[in-house]
């Protein structure tokens, strides 16, 4: 079974990644894995405050990943696998697909305009050290576009 992996967070280019991933997996009779993510905090507060501000972080990244896991469901009837991590956000991709061999693809949406995005940037130009291919999806593609590619 194929699984693609995507990342889950509020920005356009993830929704899009998403809708590929999900359209790509039910026509390949795979799953999506969502995988949101949890920057750690740059700053330290008193030990108490901290660990607050990070638990509403996680909780955010959660609800985010099971509301895209929900939109999921309804659409393809599967229910996708949902993983919330703490660090840095490559770090955290690249450990994610180390401990899951099963991904068949990890898929990154780009920006519509300027900079491509920073895990865009980073992993295409690290592809060849990654163990699945790299679906970039364009952020300027309707959703009719993305269907008919998918």
């Amino acid at each position: 079974m194929r699984v693609y992996l995507t990342i889950v967070d509020e920005t356009e280019e993830a929704r899009t990644a998403l809708r590929f991933a999900a359209r790509r997996a039910a026509r390949t009779g795979g799953v999506v894995h969502l995988l949101a993510l949890v920057p750690r905090q740059s700053f330290n507060a008193f030990g108490g405050v901290q660990a607050t501000i990070e638990a509403e972080a996680h909780d955010r990244a959660e609800v985010l990943a099971n509301s895209a896991a929900g939109e999921l469901m309804f659409e393809s009837g599967k229910m996708p696998q949902i993983a919330v991590r703490i660090g840095d956000a490559k770090t955290v991709v690249a450990e994610y697909l180390k401990e899951h061999t099963e991904v068949a693809a990890l898929v990154l949406g780009a920006a519509a305009e300027g900079a491509p995005g920073p895990l865009v940037t980073h992993f295409s130009t690290n592809v060849g050290k990654l163990h699945c291919p790299l679906f970039i999806v364009p952020g300027s593609l309707s959703n009719e576009e993305i269907d008919a590619l998918s």
